[in-house]
């Protein structure tokens, strides 16, 4: 087949829808697809600025939600012209959007249009103040929510939470296809933690805490840094590590810099996808810490996936896809959300007890290899796309 991904943000960029679509991309591929993406990206820089983000800058200060309406707006008006063009040459059999908007913009091309839906939109822009809950501009959301997923072919969900939410917002039955991670670029690279560590600038002996997160209020970023300082008071050599931007940053930097964390705490800023195996190797424990936020949970974690495949021990909050996983004291340890003793004894146990936490990677190792490997779910995507085709 000749498969078009489509989605309205920037592509490549730092996050784990641009990761799935990459992985994805790989995985069709090695099954002999022909897969190509059309992005936000494929829009002229000065096109970008001039139509969508400047003025959805401007209309946010005028009434908060009014910004993003238009963005998504234009950014589907433009997408669907790109698709048009690409259409236009009948080379393509079947697009996959990525989100409602690639949705809305696939549809007029008249390509059978197949969407993966990988959250809460409406009710994750609500959590991260995009929108103000129970608002015009969060109800005109998700009414484009039900619009995608009722005029879609077929449905792909990242975990059965969100199946569920489709169902319930619209009434339409999707497949859950848990998300997948290419098991042969995150595998265990332990016998290169000193000299990554050399190379980031990080003391050999540090027993280095990392969070592969975008700075958001789900992903639970403030419970690290609050917990870091009951590690410190047994581990004083913890470092702990994140990586990600997002809009709680700011109050993640003040967090740090209140508790005097400054030295201990690192915010690294987004992290180029490929650089990131680096980091999981180098380190000694990775947490996922997400909490419920407006109604939104985590999905199957990419960043837990590629933890699991990496070698490295997860600790993660009993949230969401987290909890479909990970088995606790299996392959990895949960901890209750929000629950900043717990997640300071969790890492406490696993430094304490460093042959327990290589037990669980190794088993997260052959659990990913058995069910989250990016061929094995190619071949689930394949098959939908095929479902999408017939008469």
């Amino acid at each position: 087949m000749n498969i078009l991904l489509a989605t309205v943000f920037d592509y490549p960029h730092a996050g784990g829808l641009s990761t799935h679509v990459t992985t994805l991309k790989a995985g069709l591929e090695a099954r002999g697809h022909r897969v190509d993406v059309v992005s936000f990206s494929d829009v002229p820089r000065s096109m970008q600025m001039m139509l969508a983000k400047g003025p959805s800058f401007l209309l946010n200060k005028v009434s908060k939600g009014t910004g993003i309406l238009w963005s998504h707006a234009v950014r589907q008006r433009l997408l669907s012209r790109l698709i048009a063009d690409k259409a236009a040459s009948g080379r393509y059999d079947v697009i996959n959007a990525q989100e409602v908007f690639a949705t809305l913009a696939a549809l007029p091309s008249g390509i059978p249009t197949v969407t993966t839906v990988h959250g809460y939109m409406t009710y994750e822009a609500i959590s991260r103040g995009a929108v103000v809950e129970g608002s015009r501009q969060a109800q005109h959301l998700l009414e484009k929510e039900i619009e995608a997923y009722t005029k879609t072919r077929k449905i792909i969900t990242v975990d059965q939470r969100i199946k569920e939410y489709v169902r319930e917002k619209a009434g339409v039955e999707a497949t859950a296809i848990r998300n997948f991670i290419d098991v042969d670029r995150f595998k265990p690279e332990k016998a290169n933690r000193l000299a990554y560590r050399k190379k980031h600038g990080l003391p050999e002996d540090a027993a280095v805490i990392f969070v592969p997160r975008r700075l958001t209020k789900k992903n639970g970023v403030i419970y690290p840094a609050l917990a870091l300082p009951h590690v410190l008071e047994k581990y004083p050599n913890a470092m702990l590590i994140y990586a990600g931007m997002g809009e709680a940053y700011d109050e993640l930097k003040s967090l740090i810099e209140q508790q005097g964390l400054s030295e201990k705490a690192k915010l690294l800023g987004a992290i180029p996808h490929e650089t990131m195996t680096e980091y999981y190797a180098l380190s000694d424990i990775v947490l996922v810490p997400s909490v419920h936020s407006a109604g939104v949970e985590e999905a199957t974690s990419i960043s837990a996936l590629e933890a699991m495949g990496s070698g490295s021990p997860l600790i993660a909050s009993a949230v969401g896809g987290l909890k479909e996983i990970v088995n606790h004291r299996q392959d990895g340890l949960l901890v209750e959300e929000k629950n900043v003793d717990e997640l300071a004894q969790a890492i406490i146990e696993l430094l304490d007890h460093p042959e327990f936490g290589q037990q669980l990677a190794q088993a997260a190792r052959r659990k990913i290899e058995d069910e989250y490997s990016h061929l094995s779910a190619a071949k689930k995507y394949e098959d939908i796309y095929r479902a999408a085709l017939a008469p």
